[in-house]
């Protein structure tokens, strides 16, 4: 990941990350039609790629000059449907290694848990 924003990726699925620092990352994404599957619930995949994206930029501020980190797996549980509205996902890094590191996120809508994900990035010098 690089030190500007998420990229065209959450661009195109409307992914903006409010805040960032060292072990922690805010997004935030509005619902629209079209990121519903064919259930008009929202797509997993966009649930999975805050998670994912939310990770990837708690870990960054904590990486050295010349440092890069990647997923290596992630773990996503979904506990409501979600069919618009807005969605909030924190991360926090839980545990960070020399060339690993383990991290979580909850993903909200208001007060209600929707998903939640644990996540193992490796961390490299490419």
């Amino acid at each position: 990941m690089s030190d500007g924003p998420p990229g065209a990726f959450a661009d195109g699925i409307g992914l903006t990350i409010t805040d960032v620092e060292p072990g922690y990352s805010r997004g935030t994404l509005s619902v629209t039609e079209d990121l519903l599957n064919p259930n008009d619930v929202l797509h997993g995949a966009v649930t999975y790629a805050m998670a994912d994206t939310g990770m990837g930029a708690a870990l960054q501020p904590s990486l050295e000059d010349g440092q890069s980190c990647a997923t290596v797996e992630i773990k996503m549980s979904y506990m409501e449907p979600v069919r618009d509205g807005d969605l909030v996902c924190e991360t926090t890094v839980t545990r960070r290694g020399g060339s690993v590191a383990h991290l979580e996120s909850a993903v909200r809508q208001g007060g209600t848990l929707v998903a939640r994900a644990t996540g193992t990035f490796s961390i490299f010098t490419p």
